[in-house]
C-alpha cells in the first residue's frame, strides 16, 4: 500500500482503482476501530465543517489553511453527497487519516450512511466512476460505521456534526453508545448527527424528520454539566461560513462555499491554538476559471 503515491495522485484529482480503495478502507477501518466514540483531540487544530463533495473547494481550504501533517485537522462530517466529487473528497480525507492518524480526525456526519447516500448522490457517483460496480460504495459505507461520532478538544470544546440529544446529559452517556452500526432513525446516536440549535428554549421535534431542535437553555446546561466552554458543530448552511448562537455556547462551521453552486455563501474553518484562542478564516469558492478533470488511474 503506497499511501504517499495515492495521496499525491488524489491531490491531482485522479481517483484510485477499486482494488486500492478496498486496501485503503481496510487499513482505515483498523485505525478507526481503535478510536473512541468521543475522540480526543489536542490543540493546535483546524476545525472544518461540511464539504459535500466539493473537492476543488477542499483543495482551496488546504491551500489557505495548510496541508496535513503540517496542520492538525478535525473534520465534522458530511464529506459526501450533493457535490460532484464525493469520491475524491472522501478518498483523500481517508488516505490522509490513514497516513497521519494522529494529525487528522474525521468524525461521522448524517450523510455518512447507507440510506442517505443512496438518495443524495454518492451511490450514483460511485456507480458512474467505477463502471456500474457498487463495491466502492460498499467499502466506504462499511467504513463509515467505524467513524467516531464526536470529538473533545483539550477536554474543553465538544465537537459533533449535528447537535445534542434529550437522551444525553453527560459525555459518559455518549461513551456507552454502540456506534459500529448504520445510523439509526432515532435515539441518541441519530440525534448527535441530525439535531440543530434553535432560538426557542427546550426541545422540539426537528422538521428534518430526525433529531431535535434544542434551545439555549439546553446547550448552556450541557456545557455547564460537562465543564465545556463551547459546542462546535456543522450540519447547517450559514451564509458567512460560521455562526455563533446560544450566547456563544454553540458555533456552527460550514466549509462548502457557494454550496451546490447555488447559495453564494462563504466557507469557513476555525483555527484553535494551545491557549484556546481561535481565529475563523472565511474563504470563497475556488475560482471558476480553474477546471478540474478527474479520471481513474
Amino acid at each position: 500500500m503506497d499511501l504517499d503515491k495515492w495521496i499525491a495522485q488524489l491531490y491531482n484529482g485522479v481517483y484510485l482503482q477499486a482494488c486500492d480503495i478496498e486496501k485503503l478502507c481496510h487499513a482505515a477501518k483498523d485505525i478507526m476501530s481503535k478510536e473512541k466514540n468521543i475522540q480526543e483531540v489536542v490543540t493546535p487544530v483546524t476545525i472544518c465543517g461540511d464539504i459535500h463533495g466539493q473537492f476543488y473547494d477542499l483543495l482551496e481550504l488546504f491551500r489557505i489553511g495548510g496541508r496535513c501533517p503540517d496542520i492538525n485537522y478535525l473534520f465534522l462530517g458530511d464529506y459526501v453527497d450533493r457535490g460532484e466529487y464525493s469520491v475524491e473528497v472522501i478518498t483523500l480525507l481517508v488516505a490522509l487519516k490513514t497516513k497521519y492518524k494522529e494529525r487528522m480526525t474525521i468524525i461521522r456526519g448524517n450523510h455518512e450512511c447507507r440510506q442517505v447516500t443512496q438518495m443524495y448522490g454518492f451511490y450514483d457517483e460511485c456507480l458512474q466512476k467505477y463502471g456500474g460496480n457498487n463495491s466502492v460504495w460498499k467499502q466506504f459505507v462499511d467504513l463509515f460505521d467505524y467513524f467516531p461520532i464526536t470529538a473533545l478538544i483539550d477536554e474543553e470544546v465538544f465537537a459533533v456534526h449535528g447537535g445534542l440529544s434529550p437522551s444525553i446529559k453527560t459525555l459518559d452517556d455518549i461513551r456507552t453508545i454502540n456506534r459500529f452500526i448504520e445510523v439509526p432513525t432515532q435515539g441518541p446516536m441519530c440525534d448527535l448527527l441530525w439535531s440543530d440549535p434553535c432560538e426557542e428554549p427546550g426541545w422540539y421535534v426537528s422538521p428534518r424528520g430526525a433529531g431535535f431542535f434544542f434551545g439555549e437553555d439546553v446547550s448552556q446546561e450541557f456545557n455547564r454539566t460537562n465543564d465545556l466552554t463551547l459546542i462546535v458543530r456543522a450540519h447547517q448552511l450559514v451564509m458567512q461560513g460560521y455562526f455563533f448562537c446560544h450566547n456563544y455556547n454553540v458555533l456552527t462551521i460550514f466549509s462548502a462555499p457557494n454550496y451546490v453552486q447555488k447559495f453564494d455563501n462563504l466557507g469557513a474553518f476555525m483555527e484553535l491554538n494551545e491557549k484556546m484562542e481561535y481565529s475563523i478564516i472565511q474563504f470563497d469558492a475556488a475560482p471558476k476559471k480553474k477546471k478540474w478533470f478527474f479520471q481513474r488511474n
